[in-house]
């Protein structure tokens, strides 16, 4: 049995969730301390916090910031370059517990504090996440705005420090790897124990998943749509038309994902991946200056399995369309459920880094 300690990105319940599908196959012969902030934090305390087996521990973490209902951009870098200039401080209690416990392997989420504790002591590190596609992968096939912004996301992405011997990438969609990146192990998306092996049914009602900022008129266009709609991630508010709302709540959302007709929601990798693993079609609502979003977004619709529009501009006339090709979208995914599923994978990349130190 080895010690894993494993790091995750606090912002938002993508990272979260790919963890904890982790964490399910691993914690039967394996120890494992996650250190995460924020969304993460909560979510995954709820999980583990009486667990013997899985311990979960707070450290700070890397957040969105927004000004009003739109992302802030430069004040979500700003913030992020004084906790990276600030991170001696806050890697010191990290050293001491890798020194305390002696982990085998240092898994990192798109979080750098422990990567660099773990650097510190000795520790090989694993880079498990969907954000190093921007290094790694062939993004010629993308718009030329978003080709830019990935080109510029790359010394970001370095200059985080994560330092990994391993990288493994997670994802629902697999173009070429770049030159210079043919060792970096490409899996699809990590499915949730409620998830995989589940047969979906196609009920009468759209599934929207909705990060709070979302522009009030957005929720208007859903009561619009003729059909019935299930809101979750605005809170319990009373019915708008034909539009429900849902607190946050995993078995309920489970039930909800496997049995829609198709889902409106935000372009985070975890949900679009686990959406077309049931044959789900999408329509992807990222926020315009989330550019990651709309890169998942191009490619969901570049695989066939739905469509997409930045959420300040989108229209009823786009979702309407949507509604009326799910039929199109559907028959796209069929047969296609390995394809989104990268479990098996994953795990294989890990234990073969604790076996050989820095992978196969």
């Amino acid at each position: 049995m080895a010690t894993i300690f494993y790091s995750i990105m606090g912002e938002g319940r993508g990272h979260a969730a790919r963890a904890r599908t982790v964490v399910e196959q691993l914690r039967d012969r394996h120890r494992i301390v996650l250190y995460t902030s924020h969304d993460a934090l909560e979510f995954l305390e709820k999980q583990y916090g009486d667990s013997d087996d899985v311990a979960v521990r707070a450290i700070p973490g890397l957040k969105f910031h927004y000004t009003g209902k739109r992302l802030d951009l430069t004040k979500t870098i700003r913030e992020g370059l004084a906790m990276w200039w600030g991170q001696n401080k806050l890697v010191e209690p990290l050293v001491e517990d890798i020194r305390g416990e002696q982990p085998q392997l240092v898994v990192s989420d798109f979080e750098p504090l422990m990567a660099r504790a773990a650097h510190r002591t000795g520790v090989p590190v694993l880079s498990f996440d969907h954000q190093h596609f921007l290094i790694a992968y062939d993004l010629s096939a993308l718009p030329l705005w978003l080709r830019a912004w990935a080109k510029s996301m790359t010394l970001a992405i370095r200059m985080f420090g994560i330092g990994q011997q391993k990288t493994v990438v997670s994802g629902f969609f697999h173009p070429p790897l770049r030159k210079g990146h043919e060792d970096v192990v490409q899996v699809g998306p990590m499915l949730r124990p409620t998830i995989r092996g589940r047969e979906p049914t196609d009920g009468d009602f759209i599934l929207s998943y909705l990060r709070r900022q979302t522009p009030e008129r957005v929720v208007d266009m859903l009561a619009n749509l003729g059909t019935p709609v299930r809101v979750y991630g605005l809170g319990s508010r009373s019915p708008h038309d034909q539009v429900e709302f849902f607190e946050v709540d995993e078995a309920s959302f489970t039930k909800a994902l496997v049995s829609c007709r198709a889902v409106v929601a935000a372009a985070g990798n975890q949900l679009l991946g686990e959406a077309l693993y049931l044959g789900k079609p999408f329509f992807a609502l990222p926020e315009g200056k989330h550019f990651e979003q709309c890169i998942n977004a191009h490619f969901l619709k570049k695989l066939g399995g739905g469509d997409w529009a930045a959420i300040e501009k989108v229209n009823k006339s786009q979702l309407d369309d949507f509604l009326r090709a799910t039929d199109e979208y559907r028959a796209n995914l069929c047969g296609r459920r390995e394809e989104f599923d990268g479990n098996d994978a994953a795990v294989a990349a890990i234990e073969a880094m604790l076996h050989n130190g820095v992978g196969e």
